[in-house]
């Protein structure tokens, strides 16, 4: 088994290919698959913090207060501008501003620790901004939604990123736990069938989150060619300029991969029907551009690494 694992460690980045296409090829999978996404998103937390371990999270806690500059400017300043642009040309309320809004408002997706793995980063970084972020995205969006009064009442996603925080929280509790009494020295090995198993559970996640994408592209396909070349050029935009902005800090790796890989998730199942509808096709087609993150941008990110 642990072989296995470390075998799927070695070629993670292709295995959230081979779940991309099985999210588009396999519409019926995909569907059968979304009502655990909760559990499996939980499951990716608890991965993350097995591999990182308490040691080292402990030994870092510091850098949480300096984190807080970082996490305003993703989560406030950013999606303030893109609100202020949008109020501005009077298209707030289309589509398309509205996905770059939730892009920019929103905290990292979960599994963002395992990404930077992926990537050839170190996810320790991630989780802490993670985690953070998580915790006050329930302050974060409130200047958001006074600036854009469509999106509904802000206590339906307070509550939500309240639940994330919790889960979040809780994982990386009994992860540690597990470190410290179980596992205190997993090895080389014991970390690849970590990573390993990571990788397994988010090629499983993203067949979920394409539930959307396979009928879109079967009925429709040049609206779902529109709205993953948006997705493409918001995710790998985001990551570019952050690159760009981040060049020579020792966490460019990981902050750069949270620029592009938001939690737009929690706001779509927090916010009224009417609201997020439309954006159920741009939610499945910024899966795409996420789980190619470590085959797309990782060569770039290990290059400046090294």
């Amino acid at each position: 088994m642990i072989a296995l694992l470390g075998l799927a460690a070695r070629h993670g980045r292709w295995m959230l290919v081979a779940g991309l296409a099985a999210g588009l090829g396999l519409p019926g999978v995909a569907a059968a698959l979304k009502p655990w996404l909760p559990e499996l998103v939980t499951a990716l937390m608890f991965a993350a913090a097995l591999r990182i371990g308490p040691d080292r999270a402990s030994g870092a806690l510091g850098a949480l207060r300096g984190l807080a500059g970082m996490v305003a400017l993703y989560q406030v300043v950013l999606p303030l501008a893109v609100a202020a642009i949008a109020l501005t040309l009077g298209v707030l309320e289309t589509p398309v501003a509205m996905a770059l809004l939730f892009v920019a408002a929103a905290a990292p997706i979960a599994g963002s620790p395992n990404l930077t793995i992926l990537s050839g980063g170190d996810p320790l970084p991630a989780l802490r901004f993670l985690v953070a972020a998580t915790c006050v995205l329930p302050l974060t969006v409130l200047p958001v939604f006074a600036l854009a009064p469509a999106l509904g009442g802000a206590g339906a996603v307070a509550w939500a990123a309240l639940r994330l925080t919790v889960v979040i929280l809780g994982a990386t509790a009994v992860a540690f736990a597990i470190r410290r009494f179980v596992l205190p020295d997993p090895g080389p090995r014991g970390i690849a069938a970590i990573d390993g198993a990571s990788a397994i559970l988010m090629a499983v996640v993203v067949v979920g989150l394409m539930a959307a994408a396979g009928p879109t592209l079967r009925s429709d396909p040049v609206l779902f060619l529109a709205w993953l070349a948006l997705a493409f050029a918001v995710n790998f935009g985001l990551q570019l300029m952050a690159l760009a902005a981040l060049r020579g800090h020792p966490d460019a790796t990981p902050l750069a991969i949270i620029a592009g890989n938001r939690n737009i998730a929690l706001f779509l199942v927090a916010l009224p029907p009417a609201v997020f509808d439309p954006l159920l096709i741009f939610v499945a087609c910024y899966q795409i551009p996420m789980y190619l993150t470590p085959l797309v941008m990782g060569p770039l990110y290990r290059r400046l690494s090294a």
